[in-house]
């Protein structure tokens, strides 16, 4: 499991775009995480899946209502990511009013959350493997803080308490 002072893995992430862009295409574009990371200070976010009812009802929000402390902190960007597919994100970003503020990152096949040390057998409940809920603060690709819940908990992952860490 990835820890505080660790370079965060190899790997990629997909997100929709809705505009294009030079270099950015409109719909999902896959993108190299540490070419997104370089230099900059992100809260990233981790969670089950999109539509799901702590994440949608506290998870998220709490990210979008928090955005310009967190900015005003020096964060240059958040992100939340699930293993969803790109357009589910999306969809979900829009309905959470994230989307120009929290950057909706889809993990679909698992294979970040797995690098990360994360993942969440849900298949008992009919999820498959997900991402289990946590917060990190990463600057220049390297894990500062680090935030991981326990089974069924939305405790320390949340943005109040990432605002404390920043």
């Amino acid at each position: 499991m990835i820890k505080i002072g660790d370079k965060l893995p190899d790997g990629t992430l997909t997100e929709f775009i809705e505009t294009e862009t030079a270099g950015c295409t409109l719909g999902p574009n896959v993108f190299q995480v540490a070419d997104l990371v370089k230099g900059k200070k992100i809260a990233v976010f981790g969670l089950p899946g999109a539509f799901t009812p702590t994440c949608s009802a506290k998870h998220v929000p709490g990210y979008v209502a928090n955005y310009d402390k967190l900015k005003a902190k020096g964060v240059d960007e958040i992100w939340c990511i699930a293993v969803n597919d790109a357009f589910v994100m999306d969809a979900w970003g829009r309905d959470q009013k994230a989307i120009g503020k929290v950057r909706m990152m889809a993990d679909g096949s698992a294979d970040y959350t797995k690098k990360l040390g994360v993942e969440l057998d849900l298949t008992a409940r009919g999820m498959g493997l997900r991402m289990n809920r946590f917060s990190m603060l990463v600057d220049n690709g390297v894990v500062k803080q680090l935030n991981i819940e326990g089974p069924g908990k939305f405790e320390v992952s949340d943005a109040e308490t990432m605002l404390k860490q920043v």
